[in-house]
């Protein structure tokens, strides 16, 4: 039967030129399975600790040579993981604050109680495991953001156009304020979502959380508790407190897609917290201050929502500190096949196959196209041609730029009657055909509607020519 790998034992180092001393101490740490190194000479233990470290180094603060606090000061300089606990004959209040103030895990009065010493190296060894735990977290937090920031920064704008590059000037400019609000206003599916990753992940706050809101997604009644947050009891079903959204981003931003959708009572509550930084949970009798950048966004006509009374006006010149445009991707043609191109590139990836040519016809079509669901639209067309085409060159027959109209199901069924495929392989083929049709070139929504993933339907179709 395999034994479980040994926990590695703690090296604990001694430095007191009291051999008796030593000798209790150096029994008590192995009572603890701890591995205690004796050092009498105090000069001689700094060189060696430098050149092989222990976890916890326990000192007398009265030794020849060298005393207590150099060793304790050479070592935080030098070794700063290295956990000290000082122990001292003389109880001398200053020299306590001072041990302290230099970083000693704990002071101890000789005669020492060897039982309290064990479970202050206890104590000291937890610690180091928790503070361990906590850098490799922080360590992996700083490697997400840097992901992040690879991912989202302005570096995944793809475009040449002055259109493109104006929006690119205004993201540059207000990555350098930490705190103003932003409006992002722009067609569905023209990038205001990656305007604002861009903006937050290339500023001060990219360490900080990110929290997107879907305004309109949000059901009226939860709205105010989605937010903001709640007490518990303050409501049926509010089991527990919960932190709102703009708790949840605090230090970080908070993007307000949509927000043309949020109710008109909950504006008045929204433009207080933009105003003051204080939120309010549901049921609630103090507000909690917090420290937000708000990015907004909308593809409605907020002026038109004003004038019907739909939007509230000081919200509106409240969020629009920085107002970005975003145009649509008809106004900027030049940058379609760039656009395409890129999109072929990362989805090729993802279906685990090179990326394919571009024909050269097939770009002339793309670029003739008003792409009225911008540049999502481009995305899924690209998407769907790179599993039409089976990764293979990318022709205009692979795409489609008109989505077929979905077809009623009692004609469906008649002319299936007349045409039956001969095969499994080939009614699949059919069924994902249609789906992709149905959902205007979206995968997901298509694998959705069949009730297969992603993944599937691209191994479904890794080696056919749809068409």
């Amino acid at each position: 039967m395999t034994q479980p790998p040994e926990t590695p034992s703690v090296s604990v180092a001694i430095i007191d030129d009291d051999r008796n001393s030593c000798a209790a101490i150096e029994m008590g740490l192995r009572s603890i399975e701890c591995t205690p190194r004796i050092y009498s000479d105090a000069q001689l233990a700094l060189a060696e600790l430098q050149a092989n470290p222990t976890e916890v180094v326990i000192t007398d603060i009265r030794m020849p040579k060298v005393d207590g606090i150099t060793i304790l000061k050479t070592i935080k300089e030098k070794l700063p993981s290295v956990e000290v606990i000082i122990v001292t004959g003389f109880a001398d209040k200053a020299l306590a604050i001072e041990a302290l103030r230099w970083g000693a895990f704990s002071l101890l009065e000789k005669p020492v109680n060897l039982m309290e010493l064990l479970e202050v190296v206890k104590r000291t060894v937890h610690y180091r495991t928790i503070r361990t735990e906590r850098d490799e977290l922080a360590e992996q937090l700083s490697l997400l953001t840097r992901q992040e920031i690879a991912r989202w920064g302005i570096k995944a704008f793809v475009g040449d156009s002055a259109a493109i590059q104006g929006v690119l000037k205004n993201i540059r400019l207000i990555q350098r304020s930490a705190s103003t609000s932003v409006l992002i206003t722009g067609e569905s599916g023209t990038g205001k979502e990656l305007v604002a990753r861009a903006i937050h992940f290339g500023g001060s706050r990219a360490s900080q959380p990110f929290i997107p809101v879907n305004c309109s997604a949000i059901p009226s009644e939860l709205a105010e508790s989605t937010l903001f947050g709640h007490r518990k009891g303050s409501f049926t079903g509010a089991q527990a407190d919960h932190k709102g959204c703009f708790e949840q981003a605090h230090k970080g931003t908070i993007f307000l897609d949509e927000i043309g959708d949020m109710p008109t009572s909950l504006q008045a509550k929204l433009l207080r917290v933009l105003e003051d930084g204080v939120v309010v949970p549901v049921g609630a009798t103090e507000g909690r201050k917090v420290d937000v950048r708000v990015i907004a966004a909308t593809n409605a006509a907020l002026h038109d929502k004003i004038e019907s009374g739909a939007f509230r006006s000081d919200l509106f010149y409240r969020l629009s500190a920085f107002p970005i445009m975003i145009p649509p991707l008809r106004e900027h043609p030049g940058d379609v096949p760039l656009l395409a191109r890129h999109f072929i590139k990362s989805l090729s990836g993802e279906m685990g196959f090179r990326p394919p040519a571009l024909d050269e016809t097939a770009i002339e079509t793309l670029k003739q196209h008003p792409f009225p669901g911008n540049v999502r639209e481009l995305r899924n067309l690209i998407e769907r041609a790179l599993i039409e085409s089976g990764g293979r060159t990318i022709l205009p027959r692979h795409l489609h730029l008109a989505p077929e109209r979905p077809t009623p199901l009692s004609q469906t069924e008649s002319t299936s009657k007349l045409a039956l495929p001969d095969t499994l392989r080939e009614a699949e083929i059919m069924l994902v055909k249609r789906a992709l049709s149905q959902a205007g070139g979206n995968v997901s929504a298509a694998a959705k509607t069949l009730g297969i993933s992603r993944a599937r339907l691209y191994r479904m179709l890794s080696v056919a020519e749809l068409g």
